[in-house]
């Protein structure tokens, strides 16, 4: 009996390591799954806008110059049974503000939805606010969703008079699932036996790569590209009374995507990214520091006693001038980007100087890698 226990546990274990290897096979390093390259045309979001107000502000609201926060408070306090002149109304702890969101194409009645409070009057701070009930139309007019709650802004402000700190913008505002769907905004598949996959990241290669990873799981040739963007799939008979199933079925597919070499430079921020498939090639680069250096001593000239004389401040002003001895690094041909890498680490370059050698590489066309400035 032990025996055949142990035979029974060595069994399970078996089939359990055998399902954990093919599982682990089925994953292909570098890829991505086709749900997040690629998204079915025709149903889109729908964006949502209202106009509303955010009460509670601790004096950091709109102030006399803002004319229509207190016609939307006046306006507000009537449907109360509470009548009041605009031009009587002095408060500084409401705000108006545009709120904005985006409806996805199958989101249900009864459904929350993030949404965005900014302030379009001149309030200082969103800090410690709550939006008031605020519909959401969308483009055509009709009222989809109500919006209200408290704000959340991601930072803070503080300060008396003249001295002040503030972390963050403060005048843009969140209010998670703040956003309750009245109405949903009904989106059908696409009528008929066809359907159209849109690449998020156009690429021919990419396109071919999703019509073979797609023909291949269904066993049959189903799947063709259009273009770059766009991949034209014939369901199959199996699936045409139930297509959500069939793509159900396609999206977590792994699709090796090839991606175009990229450096993206943002000046403001002196921040650079490169994409592992940048290449390099033949060039030297040569970085070198200029620093002047003007310094500007005040020296005071005493004449002799009872000379009659006046004392004078006389300017005596130094000019340095240091140049740093070039330093020249070599790049092959084929260089990658951790070349690339350590070759400017090796040079002691600044994110700003890092800036300027990837635009002179681009220049020279040693740079084999689109460069887009931010």
């Amino acid at each position: 009996m032990a025996r055949r226990w142990l035979m029974a546990a060595m069994f399970w274990f078996w089939l359990l390591a055998f399902a954990v290897t093919v599982t682990a096979q089925d994953v292909v390093p570098g890829s991505a799954r086709l749900k997040d390259v690629a998204a079915l045309q025709g149903p889109t979001q729908t964006p949502l806008v209202g106009y509303g107000l955010v009460v509670g502000l601790n004096k950091t609201g709109d102030r006399r110059q803002t004319i229509f926060s207190a016609q939307t408070l006046a306006n507000m306090l009537e449907r109360f049974g509470v009548a009041v002149s605009p031009d009587l109304i002095k408060i500084e702890n409401v705000a108006a503000v545009l709120v904005t969101a985006q409806l996805g194409p199958y989101t249900p009645a009864g459904a929350q939805i993030d949404v965005t409070v900014s302030s379009i009057g001149d309030a200082r701070s969103l800090q410690g606010g709550t939006l008031v009930p605020t519909p959401l139309r969308a483009p055509d007019g009709q009222m989809v969703a109500l919006a209200q709650g408290p704000l959340s802004i991601g930072g803070f402000g503080a300060g008396s008079g003249d001295n002040s700190v503030q972390v963050n913008h403060l005048t843009v505002g969140r209010v998670p699932n703040g956003g309750l769907v009245q109405a949903a905004r009904v989106a059908a598949l696409p009528a008929g036996g066809a359907l159209r996959l849109g690449l998020r990241e156009p690429d021919f290669v990419s396109a071919g790569r999703i019509a073979t990873a797609i023909n291949t799981e269904l066993g049959a040739e189903v799947a063709r590209v259009v273009d770059a963007g766009a991949v034209a799939l014939e369901v199959p008979e199996q699936y045409r009374a139930n297509v959500p199933r069939l793509i159900a079925r396609l999206e977590p597919l792994p699709i090796a995507l090839d991606v175009v070499a990229r450096v993206v430079i943002n000046e403001r921020t002196g921040t650079v990214v490169m994409g592992g498939d940048v290449r390099l090639g033949p060039a030297a680069v040569a970085h070198g520091n200029l620093a002047v250096r003007i310094a500007t001593a005040y020296d005071v000239s005493q004449p002799a006693p009872f000379s009659g004389g006046q004392t004078t401040v006389v300017p005596q002003t130094e000019i340095d001038v240091n140049e740093d001895q070039a330093q020249l690094v070599a790049l092959e041909v084929g260089a990658t980007l951790a070349d690339v890498v350590r070759a400017l680490n090796l040079l002691g370059v600044t994110p700003r100087d890092i800036i300027a050698v990837m635009q002179a590489l681009k220049a020279a066309g040693a740079l084999r890698a689109e460069l887009v400035i931010l």
